[in-house]
């Protein structure tokens, strides 16, 4: 499998999903839409070859549990937003980058080296730190939080699977 297996059609339904999903949840994707979908193709390369969308910015390891930090959206998107007005690929920019009050530059690599990452494969699963009801779950990607027993299958705001979320209380 590579590159040239990708039909255009599906890099533009790939493309018009991920636009609306995006401007649903508030956010925008690059107003360069052929840089968008290059992008896209890394997407759906990773997709294929390791069964989930890791950044195509980024080198991932195979391991799902060890990449979950950089499945797209990737943990520092926000973050990222915030500081620089992109995410690290350039995916997603702030509303200022799209109406020209703010330009895009060089985005440093937030993820931290391989030996510095923690482990991260399964839910956390500390004791509570209160007697609430429920433990607290929060989404790792958009910061989506909720009270029960489990997190969510998917979360309801970024569209995430259930194992991007972390125990928070």
């Amino acid at each position: 499998m590579n590159a040239t297996d990708i039909t255009p059609e599906s890099v533009e339904q790939r493309y018009k999903e991920l636009f609306e999903e995006a401007e649903a949840g508030g956010y925008h994707l690059h107003p360069d839409v052929p840089f968008v979908k290059n992008l896209i193709r890394g997407l759906i390369v990773n997709e294929r070859r390791y069964g989930y969308q890791s950044c195509p910015c980024r080198l991932a390891s195979g391991n799902r549990a060890d990449d979950l930090d950089i499945i797209c959206p990737c943990d520092y998107r926000d973050p990222d937003l915030d500081e620089y007005g992109g995410c690290y690929c350039a995916l997603y920019v702030a509303k200022a980058v799209i109406t020209g009050d703010r330009t895009l530059g060089s985005i440093p690599e937030r993820r931290p080296p391989r030996n510095k990452r923690k482990v991260s494969g399964k839910l956390r699963s500390e004791p509570p730190l209160s007697t609430l009801s429920y433990p607290i779950w929060r989404c790792r990607v958009c910061g989506y939080i909720c009270a029960r027993d489990e997190p969510p299958l998917q979360c309801p705001i970024c569209k995430v699977s259930k194992d991007r979320f972390e125990r928070f209380m």
